[in-house]
């Protein structure tokens, strides 16, 4: 099975922070999807090292991914680096939970 970046952006597109009512795509949470022969690459991050969901959410990246992955094994990383800020966030995301550029 072929799939694109575009694939697994619409599968992130769906999964959502739970304390947030905003998807990880547009929050920002996702730095890369790297797709190779074998496997998928994931790098992601949270909004806070302390965030009480976050093997939850690692996990349901992995498994939602691997329903569209074409048999490759899917990887999560977990990184801190650069450190998540607003300014990764879409302007949609911004709009939804009503951060202007004054309030942030």
């Amino acid at each position: 099975m072929n799939v694109t970046k575009d694939d697994i952006i619409a599968v992130l597109k769906n999964i959502y922070d739970p304390e947030i009512p905003v998807n990880i795509w547009d929050l920002g949470l996702i730095y890369d999807v790297l797709i190779h022969d074998s496997e998928i690459i994931i790098n992601m991050t949270f909004t806070s090292p302390t965030c009480p969901m976050m093997e939850d959410l690692l996990e349901q990246v992995r498994l939602d991914v691997e329903n569209v992955a074409g048999g490759r094994v899917v990887k999560v990383n977990l990184v801190w680096n650069p450190p998540w800020d607003l300014s990764r966030m879409s302007e949609a995301a911004r709009l939804e939970l009503d951060l202007t550029e004054q309030g942030w």
